[in-house]
């Protein structure tokens, strides 16, 4: 007899139907799985065959043959345990082939018969949103997450017998659709930490870190507010202990909201990477990732066997930081050339091609040279030579994808004693949320949120420069030898500053702001 059901197979973040046809039939006792199959799937067959048998079932000596099509698409993971034990068992009439129409399955089996929490179930619930299924059964850990999407009813089951009560109609369990007022996570506002525990929301988000605790600093301040505004790249120099951790990490505090795309694509992430912690909502705090600087280029990238979001797209739509810049492998910076160019990365393997989005702000952080302290020759003991090496260690390439440079002093024991109230994040973000609010209506309908997607020839439309400006440029051009990235990152920077000033227009003054942010502060 012949039965199928459904499944998914995980691709990059986003998931593709799987049919999962079994045949049982005469002859020589056996289990068979094709279907162009990773290890962990091709052991499934002693799984399922244990978990049915535990499950309460006997099945006759018969042979059993499963497909798993389409064939030419690798198939990895243990959530497709389920649904190879759902079409047997549709196979051997155990379940009316009628009630799996329209349902879908995943969901990895202990050999008691339990199931185990499985990873991507969110874009596996998209998959099934859009191509018309009702029903998805999960384990009971991913209900959840599985919740997130609304329309389709969710079914988190326990084990193997808890499905089968429920495919024949005997479960009290209602698996009743998600709402559409689930989708914006929970209920009641809170959030749950991202990437790094920077916000659980509730009573925990009274200890945020906010840019009211900073003394001083007011010329790195107002780049950062620049770069968050127009989603442009940072860099930092300083002496240790001047504050650029302290500055870095209370970015995302200013930062706008996640939209409800931002929010389901980063979330897709988290679910492929299983970051989606125990609540399953959707993710609603922007990440902000740092990465130790030993980190290895695939775990920045991402890939391995089994190819993985890396640390690159865990930050998406949030901040990439990179503290002691200049102490990461030569090769893991040079990697960044490229998802910071495209805002996407390609992990390329034998059987296939895997795309992870990488749209980050970069922000990093390093001393500027090997003990810190130059150009203070008070305390610098680095030579000439020294200095110039460690500069060296990151490349022109690098430096001509970032937007602005600061240079963050140490705070001086007046500015450590002042009394006065520093301006809070709060009132910094309404600044930003109005440049972004201004960006948003300009580029409606062409894809972009910010000015730093700009492309080369959007600038020509977005961004005109009158004479004036035109002879700041080409004398900066010549003067400081900027290649043409650069022009093009002054330019964006003064769409932005433009922005936040209220401007419609770019002034020379922007732009000699923007310049004065290009500067090489390691020089």
């Amino acid at each position: 007899m012949f039965s199928k059901a459904y499944g998914a197979a995980i691709q990059g973040i986003d998931a593709l139907l799987v049919q999962i046809e079994a045949d049982v039939s005469d002859g020589l006792p056996g289990f068979e799985l094709v279907g162009f199959l990773a290890s962990e799937v091709r052991e499934a067959k002693e799984r399922v065959r244990v978990a049915i048998h535990n499950a309460g079932i006997a099945l006759p000596p018969k042979r059993i043959t499963v497909n798993l099509s389409p064939a030419d698409v690798r198939k990895e993971g243990t959530a497709f345990d389920l649904p190879i034990a759902i079409a047997i068992l549709a196979a051997f009439g155990h379940i009316p082939e009628e009630n799996l129409n329209r349902t879908i399955f995943a969901g990895e089996l202990s050999l008691d018969g339990r199931l185990n929490p499985v990873n991507g179930v969110l874009p596996i619930a998209c998959c099934a949103k859009e191509a018309g299924f009702l029903r998805l059964f999960v384990p009971a850990a991913n209900r959840t997450e599985g919740r997130l999407v609304p329309g389709l009813a969710v079914w988190g089951c326990r084990g193997l017998a808890q499905v089968l009560r429920a495919l024949r109609g005997e479960s009290e369990e209602d698996g009743e659709a998600s709402d559409a007022g689930t989708i914006s996570g929970h209920r009641d506002g809170r959030t749950f930490p991202c990437a790094d525990g920077i916000s659980d929301g509730g009573e925990n988000s009274a200890r945020q870190p906010d840019f009211a605790d900073i003394c001083g600093q007011t010329a790195a301040k107002r780049a950062i507010e620049i770069a968050v505004a127009g989603g442009h790249n940072l860099l930092f120099a300083g002496s240790p202990g001047s504050g650029k951790t302290m500055l870095a990490r209370r970015i995302p505090t200013i930062m706008p909201e996640l939209s409800q795309e931002e929010s389901l694509e980063l979330s897709k992430i988290y679910s492929v990477s299983g970051r989606m912690g125990i609540r399953g909502s959707l993710i609603r705090t922007r990440p902000f990732c740092a990465p130790h600087h030993t980190i290895t280029q695939a775990a920045m990238a991402g890939g391995g066997s089994r190819p993985k979001p890396g640390e690159i797209s865990l930050a998406t739509h949030g901040v990439l930081f990179l503290d002691e810049f200049a102490e990461f492998d030569r090769r893991t910076l040079e990697m960044l050339r490229q998802p910071l160019e495209e805002r996407k990365i390609t992990v390329d393997r034998v059987a296939a091609s895997c795309d992870y989005p990488a749209s980050f702000m970069l922000v990093a952080a390093m001393n500027p040279c090997p003990c810190g302290a130059y150009p203070d020759r008070n305390f610098c003991r680095c030579t000439e030579p020294q200095i110039r090496r460690y500069q060296s260690r990151i490349s022109r390439p690098i430096l001509d994808r970032i937007d602005l440079f600061v240079q963050v002093s140490p705070v001086s024991y007046a500015e450590l004693m002042q009394r006065e109230v520093q301006e809070s994040s709060a009132r910094i973000r309404e600044r930003v949320c109005r440049a972004r609010e201004i960006q948003k209506k300009r580029y409606e309908g062409l894809g972009l949120r910010t000015n730093a997607e700009l492309s080369a020839r959007q600038l020509e439309l977005f961004c005109p420069l009158g004479e004036e400006e035109l002879a700041v440029m080409k004398e900066a051009f010549y003067r400081y030898r900027l290649s043409a990235r650069s022009y093009h990152r002054i330019v964006r920077t003064a769409r932005t500053i433009a922005d936040l000033s209220g401007c419609e227009e770019i002034g020379a003054e922007q732009l000699c702001e923007a310049l004065a942010y290009r500067r090489r502060v390691c020089e």
